[in-house]
């Protein structure tokens, strides 16, 4: 994520890390069943998240671990390289995941998880939590939502809401789209929309090429500027196992 305000905080709300120690235990107490380890290491044009890109257009180098239980808990790990605003010194985020996943109803399936933000090599504060929820029907469309109160690393809270469909051609072939709304009004005093249509294919396993049209409305430039919000396409190739 990128910031075009920042601000120190000295403490941490006490809900998000109770809550954030809870899922932890509870992931590892998982981990003491048959558990399932899979992964991914992606190359992209540019990283793009919520619309606005991460890098200022440039190439990222991501990868992810995630380690899941048959109870449905799960504990993953994810990281990039960014590049921010200069006087951050950002080069590197990692995202820290737990959660539970699982059928709720036949078709209905709901991801539930606290995920950790963590910019390491900056020189100001900028990681922060958030609480997440996915409800996804029949494997291709999805509700998501996420709330945090120290939104973008502020002391303020913001709300993320995403709806998002795949469209499967065939086996090899696939059409997603989303488009989703981040309200900031408690940071920036205003909020901002963004869309995105993906054309996927999966070449052979483990390999899968995706191309990307990302689009922000202009209060996304208003809170990011021109080189971080607006239009881009972004092409990624990524091997899962």
């Amino acid at each position: 994520m990128q910031l075009s305000i920042f601000r120190s905080r000295e403490g941490r709300r006490p809900l998000v890390a109770g809550l954030l120690a809870m899922l932890g235990l509870m992931a590892v107490g998982a981990q003491a069943q048959a558990t399932e380890v899979t992964g991914s290491a992606t190359l992209t044009s540019d990283y793009v998240w919520r619309g606005t890109t991460q890098t200022q257009g440039d190439p990222a180098v991501q990868a992810s671990f995630k380690v899941a239980g048959d109870s449905g808990f799960y504990g993953s790990v994810w990281g990039s390289n960014v590049e921010f605003a200069p006087e951050t010194h950002a080069s590197s985020e990692f995202d820290f995941t737990v959660g539970w996943a699982g059928e709720i109803a036949p078709d209905w399936a709901l991801d539930v998880n606290v995920l950790r933000y963590q910019y390491p090599s900056t020189t100001v504060d900028l990681n922060w939590t958030e609480l997440n929820g996915t409800l996804t029907y029949a494997d291709n469309y999805w509700l998501s939502m996420g709330w945090s109160p120290e939104a973008l690393g502020s002391e303020e809270s913001g709300v993320y809401t995403q709806l998002g469909a795949r469209f499967p051609i065939n086996d090899a072939f696939r059409i997603e789209a989303a488009a989703g709304y981040y309200y900031l009004d408690d940071i920036y005093d205003e909020s901002y929309a963004h869309g995105q249509i993906s054309a996927v294919w999966a070449v052979k396993a483990p390999l899968e090429l995706r191309l990307t049209a990302h689009a922000t409305d202009s209060n996304a430039e208003d809170i990011f500027g021109d080189d971080f919000a607006g239009d881009r396409i972004e092409a990624a190739v990524q091997a899962s196992f």
